[in-house]
């Protein structure tokens, strides 16, 4: 209970208040700023007086703003995406750490845009560059631990798709968001929501980010122990895959995928599996990896070490473990830091 002074004293505090005879202390400053409504500078009498009337409902400022988005072009939107890939190509290859205020000052200035625009044929572009860069801030936030902020850009970026009315962003952040819920020991759950998220794209998903949603179910199922389920998921990327070298998705830029890549991946969870063959399909991948994908070096290194473990060869995986613990730390990686680690406890 906030103790004050007596009725009497009050008016007596009030009228110096109002004379100047008296300071308004920061507990009471606190009691009037709510009871009045004003600022700490107008109570304190700090702010400048103008000739035009004093506006207090805050109309000029939202008019102002509202007319700032209504400027907002497909020359600027495309700005926004190019931004989200520069950002992406430096977590790529450095890691997220060094990131953090720079996607939080990206995210920011797209989510302004997209509060004060009115229109659709404003909101829609805005709404899909902000899908994009929400998905990546929410996968880099996982990637350094901060699992609670990469749930929320991933609902961030949920609400952007479905505003922009793309549903191959919502597919693929939804996905995306299935790790969250992996990672958090509720792979069932995870199981479920990627399934979804292939519902979600439905038939407006690329053949590419199609092959990536079931390379992504075949990996939380093996950590979920369904082998079945997973090596189902696997065939069905193998078969949805376009064939060629091309790994980016014209329609997805944040899709990587072509053989190579889809190799890794079964290397991954037949490893998470147990299965002899997890190693063949790796050391594939290793010789055709690309090395500016320092942190997926860095979990195929992981996923190596864990194949080895499977099969008893323990020296092979202490070198993989220790290759993949120097790329871990290049990247400031804590999500591969953490599997490491528990990999190293099974030596």
């Amino acid at each position: 209970m906030l103790a004050i002074a007596s009725t009497a004293s009050l008016r007596v505090y009030v009228s110096e208040w109002e004379n100047g005879k008296r300071s308004i202390s920061e507990r009471y400053a606190k009691i009037l700023r709510a009871l009045l409504g004003v600022t700490d500078d107008e109570l304190h009498g700090r702010h400048v007086a103008s000739a035009e009337p004093l506006q207090t409902d805050g109309y000029d400022d939202l008019v102002t703003r509202i007319d700032a988005a209504r400027s907002v072009s497909l020359t600027m939107v495309k700005t926004f995406m190019d931004q989200t890939e520069l950002l992406r190509t430096v977590d790529r290859q450095m890691g997220a750490t060094s990131l953090v205020d720079q996607m939080t000052g990206h995210l920011s200035t797209l989510e302004d845009a997209l509060t004060f625009a009115v229109l659709p044929e404003t909101r829609r572009p805005v709404a899909r560059a902000l899908a994009g860069a929400a998905t990546l801030a929410a996968w880099q936030a996982l990637d350094v631990g901060a699992v609670e902020r990469a749930w929320r850009h991933y609902e961030l970026g949920k609400q952007a798709a479905k505003e922009a009315d793309e549903p191959m962003y919502l597919a693929h952040a939804t996905a995306e968001q299935a790790y969250v819920l992996c990672d958090a020991g509720r792979p069932a759950m995870a199981v479920g929501l990627v399934r979804d998220a292939q519902r979600l794209g439905g038939k407006m998903m690329s053949p590419r980010l199609q092959a990536w949603l079931y390379a992504a179910e075949a990996e939380i199922c093996a950590k979920a122990g369904m082998p079945e389920e997973c090596r189902r998921a696997l065939d069905m990327a193998v078969s949805a895959l376009p064939p060629g070298e091309d790994a980016r998705d014209p329609d997805m830029l944040s899709i990587f995928l072509n053989g190579g890549h889809l190799a890794r991946w079964r290397g991954n969870a037949l490893a998470l599996l147990g299965d002899d063959d997890a190693v063949d399909d790796l050391y594939v991948a290793l010789d055709t990896a690309d090395p500016t994908f320092v942190r997926a070096m860095a979990g195929m290194r992981c996923d190596l070490a864990q194949a080895h473990l499977a099969r008893g060869e323990r020296d092979q995986a202490h070198e993989h473990l220790r290759q993949a613990r120097l790329l871990a730390n290049r990247t400031g990686s804590v999500r591969h830091r953490r599997r490491i680690e528990q990999l190293t406890r099974l030596l």
